[in-house]
């Protein structure tokens, strides 16, 4: 509320020191103020510095209240806008203070922070590529290969197809939300492929299309662009081409 507070101060101060008293000829006096009495207008003039009378019949009073007024709803219409700026900037600051500073995934579920656990990922290799791949006398096989989660389900149960969910960065890395697909009793998180000779490694991954706001610094609040169909999430933290993906993983259920 102080920024508030000053900003009336000062239009109170600025609407007194400086007014303007129009005439119905057009011309006006600056003034500090003035007041109407018995057919005349005293006021004091800043430009003479002294108080002045004039008849009523010559000051166009209806447009000097018009003015005042104006200017009067003017100031006040800021001071709401900035009202609600620092509303806002209070509401992010406690968001903020809420998120822990260590890298990971994080929920607010009933104003209670829930702390989701980094899953361990796991690589499964095409043995029927990997025997074609050693008997071709040149190296023409790309290598396939998965990248897994255990468990065809996450214990991690959300019951909100628009979660908002943190996730505090431990890099300046890409993030979002993948779609894990159930493979058996495993998720498959991505599959790779691996071109012959450069090594170069292909990560083919289902993305959610999300929203995202930066809160601060490394921290960043995402949420689904559209409501999640029911199945089997992660929230993801990688650098394309480096198999270095981080995953919160999350199970979508609806209540």
């Amino acid at each position: 509320m102080g920024r508030v507070l000053i900003l009336l101060m000062l239009a109170s101060a600025a609407l007194a020191a400086n007014r303007k008293l129009y005439l119905k000829d057009g011309s006006h006096h600056v003034v500090r103020e003035y007041q109407v009495n018995a057919g005349r207008v005293r006021f004091y003039s800043l430009e003479r510095s002294d108080w002045e009378e004039i008849p009523l019949e010559l000051v166009d009073l209806k447009r000097t209240e018009a003015e005042q007024s104006s200017k009067q709803a003017r100031l006040e219409e800021e001071a709401k806008i900035i009202s609600a700026e620092e509303k806002v900037e209070r509401e992010l600051e406690k968001e903020v203070m809420r998120i822990p500073l260590d890298p990971g995934a994080y929920r607010l579920e009933a104003e209670q922070l829930k702390i989701f656990k980094q899953a361990e990922t796991k690589m499964r290799s095409n043995k029927r590529r990997s025997v074609l791949k050693a008997i071709s006398p040149i190296p023409m096989i790309a290598g396939k290969a998965t990248l897994e989660l255990d468990l065809a389900r996450s214990l991690n149960v959300i019951h909100d197809p628009n979660p908002e969910i943190y996730i505090q960065l431990s890099a300046e890395q890409r993030f979002g939300i993948l779609k894990l697909t159930p493979n058996k009793g495993v998720r498959i998180v991505e599959r790779l492929t691996i071109v012959p000779v450069s090594k170069e490694v292909i990560e083919e991954r289902d993305m959610v299309e999300i929203y995202r706001k930066q809160l601060a610094g490394s921290l960043y609040k995402i949420w689904p662009a559209q409501p999640l169909d029911p199945g089997e999430y992660a929230v993801a933290e990688f650098t394309d081409g480096k198999l270095n993906i981080q995953l919160w993983d999350f199970s979508y259920q609806p209540k």
